[in-house]
Parts: structure tokens; C-alpha cells; sequence
């Protein structure tokens, strides 16, 4: 299939995207997934404390936040560039391309580390590749899909991203080491995205159509002033928060099932239920509130009350520190964080400002999903340190997923 003639800026979507096009999109969206996940759950964990067995929290604190500051400036970089490229295939494909062989490498690189600095250099490249085809492949979203169906591919992307954790920790808990983990998830990131990039399914912009580049104008478009554009601001600053409350949740959960809850059996198995019994409620919930969303014309409810329904859960996390706790849990917390990726994702993609710079300005709200990995180790680490254990770090994140929920209320452009 070749690219699609770039319509005029400011003009929206209108026919509906065709069920290939969604699916190629949602695999591709699932090898990054996997990428990210497999080491985010498991792998990073397990190289921090065997390269520095007595300071693992500190390391692995260490190599995720210098690989979430890489993703801060890659995912709004690149979201950019692909706005301006110029490109028989298009303008979005070449830079998903790219940033899937980029991922890969970072993942080889990890697979072989002898040291935490080599570590913290693969995964930073990792997260530089791999937020690369990011940006370009949420552009396509807004630049491909009409309004009315966002919720229901935003259900396919968010199913994509657990059922990419689900994978991701399989294979990190099958493949039998650190190496054969990281190479595993580096061939399936790859083969993943490779029928989205035979579709040559895109937006092809025109050279007349570029304005000249000059640095000054692309560093100012980075800044969208709240004032300006309110709904964008609120947007931004809610999906930080609630992405934060969850990554505090989560990126400590091995050492939560082997510090607190002591866990009777392998703790790599721990983690690899509590993923598949979360994967299971996200996959069903993301579905059916995508596609509810999308038919009711509702996004701001759904985006509430699935923050409420993670603060339950984040709590339960806090106060039953067991076995059975943590399953309910999880549980509850896929039901929320399902219903929440697949129709914030929907909101968000309706308060874009302009239709030309789609790929930067979802690369500006993408930092909102990268910042809590910078800021969620700083955080939750002296927490840790300070309480000797980790209730008071998941009533923090309880609190924070709230404030998150209860302020998408302040958007008014969306219903």
C-alpha cells in the first residue's frame, strides 16, 4: 500500500481506519511493549542485584530514571522530526523503523553488560529507540483515525501494552538468563513491527508543505502555554500523576513480594501471576470501556472513575501485605489502568491544539508517561529507606493516582 496524500493542517480524519491498518498498529504498539517491559518487570530488577548485590535498589533507581530522562527528550525530539519528514513511504514510518533497530541494539547491549554503567548505556538506548517509534506510531493515530474511533484503537494500544507485559515477562522468566531474556524480547520487538511497516500505510508530507527548519522556532514549539491551551495543560499534568501513582506501584513489586508480602515461591513466578492476572482484567477492561467510549461519546467519566478504581487498589497494595492481597490487587488494578489507556488515550488525542505538529505535541504528552519513571525511583526509594518497608510508599502512590483522577474534571473541551 503506498503513503496517503498529507491533507491540508487543521483538517481532521473522517473516514474510518480499516481493521488491517489497527492491527499492524496495535502489534507494533505490542513489540514495544514488549521491550519495555520485559526489562522494566524483571530483567533490570534481577541484572541491579546480581552486578551489585548489596546497593540493587540504588542501581536499578539509577539506570531506570537515566533511561526515563533519555525518553523525556527523545519522544517530543523525534515526535518533531517525523512532523518534518519528507519521505516516499511517508513521514511517520522511516522514524518507527529506526527506532525499532535502535531498541534492538540496546537490548543487545544489555543482554551482554559486565557493569551498572554499561547497564544504565543500553537501556538508556533502549528507551531512546524504542520512544523513537513511539512518537511516530501515536502520530499516526490522530493523523489516520477519526474521533469517533480513537477509543476503540486507544482499547488496542492499551491492550497491546499489558498484554506486551504479559510477554515481555514470560520471556524474561522462560528464557532461562539475562542474556537469552534480553535477545528474546529484542527478536520479538522487531518481527512484531514488521507488518505495520509493509502496510507503507502513512501521511506523506510535501517539501512545499515544510517550513524552513530554524532552531529558535523548533525548540519554542516544544512549550504549549497552559494559558493558551488549558485542556492540553490539564491533560498533560493528569496523565503525569497517574502515571506516576502507577509506576510507584509497580517498579518495586519483586521486592515487595520478597521483602514484605515474603513470598513462599520463586518471586520471578510471583511477579509473572500478579502480571497475568492484571494482563487479564486490563485486556478485558480496555476493550469494553474503549468501545463503550466511543458509543456514549464520554471520556472524562471513564478516565475519573478508572483513577478511583487504581487508588482502591494502590491502597489495598498498602494495607493487606499479603499473598491473597497482592492477587486482589492486581486484580482491581487492572480494571482501572484498562479503562484508563484506552479512553485517556482517546481524550488526549482530542485535545490536540493543531493537526500539523501531532507528532510533537504527543510527543510533549508522551513525557508525561516517561517523567514518573525519572521521578517515581527518586521518590519511592528514600520512602523505602526511610520506613523499612513499603506501606507508606503505596499510600503515596494511592494519594497521587486521586489527584490524577479528580483533576481530568477541569478539562471542558471534551465530554
Amino acid at each position: 500500500m503506498t503513503a496517503l496524500a498529507q491533507p491540508p493542517a487543521g483538517t481532521e480524519p473522517t473516514r474510518r481506519a480499516g481493521r488491517g491498518f489497527v492491527a499492524a498498529l496495535t502489534g507494533a504498539n505490542l513489540g514495544l511493549c514488549v521491550a519495555w517491559f520485559g526489562p522494566l518487570q524483571l530483567l533490570l530488577a534481577k541484572q541491579a542485584a546480581q552486578l551489585t548485590p548489596h546497593h540493587k535498589t540504588s542501581t536499578l533507581a539509577l539506570v531506570t530514571g537515566l533511561g526515563a530522562a533519555a525518553a523525556l527528550i527523545a519522544n517530543p525530539v523525534f515526535g518533531a522530526l517525523s512532523d518534518r519528514t519528507v519521505a516516499r513511504v511517508g513521514r511517520r514510518i522511516p522514524w518507527v523503523a529506526f527506532g525499532l533497530a535502535v531498541a534492538a541494539a540496546g537490548l543487545a547491549v544489555l543482554a551482554r553488560a559486565p557493569s551498572a554503567p554499561v547497564m544504565a548505556i543500553g537501556w538508556c538506548v533502549v528507551q531512546i529507540g524504542s520512544n523513537a517509534a513511539y512518537a511516530a506510531l501515536t502520530a499516526a493515530v490522530p493523523d489516520q483515525v477519526p474521533t469517533r474511533q480513537r477509543g476503540t484503537v486507544g482499547a488496542g494500544i492499551g491492550v497491546a501494552a499489558i498484554v506486551g507485559v504479559l510477554i515481555g515477562t514470560g520471556l524474561a522468566t522462560v528464557a532461562g538468563g539475562l542474556t537469552t531474556g534480553y535477545l528474546a524480547c529484542a527478536l520479538f520487538s522487531v518481527i512484531a513491527g514488521v507488518p505495520y511497516l509493509l502496510m507503507r500505510r502513512d501521511l506523506r508530507l510535501d517539501r512545499a508543505q515544510r517550513p524552513p527548519f530554524q532552531w529558535r522556532r523548533f525548540l519554542a514549539g516544544f512549550w504549549r502555554s497552559p494559558r493558551r491551551y488549558p485542556d492540553f495543560g490539564w491533560a498533560w499534568l493528569t496523565r503525569f500523576l497517574i502515571n506516576l501513582g502507577n509506576s510507584i506501584c509497580t517498579m518495586y513489586l519483586l521486592y515487595y513480594l520478597t521483602d514484605t508480602v515474603h513470598y513462599r515461591g520463586d518471586a520471578d513466578t510471583g511477579v509473572l501471576i500478579l502480571t497475568a492476572l492484571d494482563a487479564l482484567t486490563i485486556l478485558i477492561a480496555a476493550l469494553i470501556g474503549g468501545i463503550w467510549s466511543d458509543r456514549t461519546g464520554e471520556r472524562k467519566a471513564f478516565v475519573v472513575w478508572a483513577g478511583i478504581i487504581m487508588t482502591a487498589a494502590t491502597v489495598l497494595f498498602a494495607t493487606i501485605q499479603t499473598w491473597p492481597g497482592a492477587i486482589a490487587a492486581a486484580l482491581i488494578l487492572g480494571i482501572g489502568y484498562g479503562v484508563y489507556t484506552s479512553v485517556d488515550f482517546a481524550l488526549i488525542t482530542d485535545v490536540l491544539p493543531t493537526a500539523e505538529d501531532h507528532g510533537r505535541d504527543l510527543g510533549v504528552i508522551n513525557i508525561a508517561g516517561a517523567a514518573p519513571q525519572v521521578l517515581a525511583p527518586a521518590i519511592a526509594a528514600p520512602i523505602v529507606a526511610a520506613t523499612g518497608g513499603y506501606t507508606t510508599l503505596y499510600l503515596a502512590a494511592a494519594a497521587i493516582c486521586l489527584a490524577g483522577s479528580l483533576l481530568v474534571r477541569r478539562i471542558r473541551s471534551v465530554p
